[in-house]
């Protein structure tokens, strides 16, 4: 079986701050990330999705960790095509436009590729120190299977080689009927990571929980089964505390997964209070894992 670690997708959201999961003497954020460090040997950065990250800040997270821990890199908004602020775009590459979010095509091209270069280059005290995992690509509810978006894939490994992106999706095309052989068979092709999910049904953007490894590196991240999903609050959408019984119902599969890939990392996003840290914790002590 490959190495299984477990993380969570947040270690400062302040639900978490407030739920007395740190200890008293975690008070800047230095210590809490020293702290969290301690209990897990992985953790997924989300901020990076609603803004690009300063290669500061990467060389201060790879010197308030220890050796062998590991960072998975959510990719900024405008990378994946999602709505993106303007106000989170680079100070000189923002344009004059009366819009309140932009999309890859109201960038000049020039403008977009110093986008992506420059997020990629502020991950470089990461890749030094190795300690990047993943960069992972979380597309939107649109982003259907389709040749184009395919191609996109495809594009966004280049990009990012000899970095390694994963790939998640958020729409149910890319599994109904036989295109599941054909998303899983596509990635196995081209080996690329997808990213498994365990999320609510039954809408637009529900994946089913297919667990695949599709590349050396496998990952499965936790969505929770909140019947808040569809809320604008994101602690209403991801406040789900998962059961012991459903997690040790998990254990068994991940192990599975495991035996396929090389590495397996497993995210806890159900972050929501300490929700996400003690369900890590727990699905660790189930899985015996590092």
């Amino acid at each position: 079986m490959g190495e299984i670690k477990v993380g969570t997708a947040s270690w400062t959201d302040r639900t978490l701050l407030d739920s007395g999961w740190y200890p008293p003497t975690a008070d800047t954020p230095e210590r809490r990330l020293a702290f969290y460090a301690r209990q897990f040997p992985l953790v997924e950065v989300d901020a990076t999705y609603y803004s690009p990250p300063a290669e500061r800040t990467a060389r201060l997270w790879v010197a308030r960790t220890p050796p062998g821990f590991i960072f998975n890199i959510k990719a900024f908004s405008l990378l994946t095509g999602h709505p993106t602020r303007v106000g989170a775009l680079y100070a000189d590459l923002r344009p004059t436009t009366g819009k309140k979010n932009l999309y890859p095509d109201d960038l000049p091209p020039q403008a977009y590729e110093e986008v992506w270069a420059r997020f990629l280059s502020a991950l470089d005290p990461l890749v030094e120190a190795g300690r990047l995992g993943a960069v992972l690509f979380q597309f939107p509810p649109w982003f259907t299977i389709k040749r184009d978006n395919k191609q996109y894939l495809l594009e966004v490994a280049r990009r990012c080689a000899p970095l390694r992106p994963a790939f998640e999706f958020r729409h149910a095309s890319w599994f109904a009927g036989d295109n599941a052989d054909e998303t899983l068979g596509f990635l196995r092709e081209h080996e690329l990571t997808y990213v498994c999910v365990d999320m609510p049904q039954g809408h637009r953007s529900s994946v089913p929980p297919v667990l695949a490894a599709t590349a050396d590196l496998a990952v499965v991240r936790f969505h929770g089964h909140s019947d808040r999903w569809t809320s604008k609050d994101i602690h209403e959408k991801f406040g789900y505390d998962y059961s012991d019984r459903e997690l040790r119902d998990w254990a068994p599969k991940l192990r599975e997964l495991a035996g396929t890939a090389e590495q397996t990392h497993v995210l806890m996003n159900n972050c929501y209070r300490d929700y996400a840290q003690r369900n890590g914790q727990r699905l660790r002590a189930l899985l015996g894992a590092g």
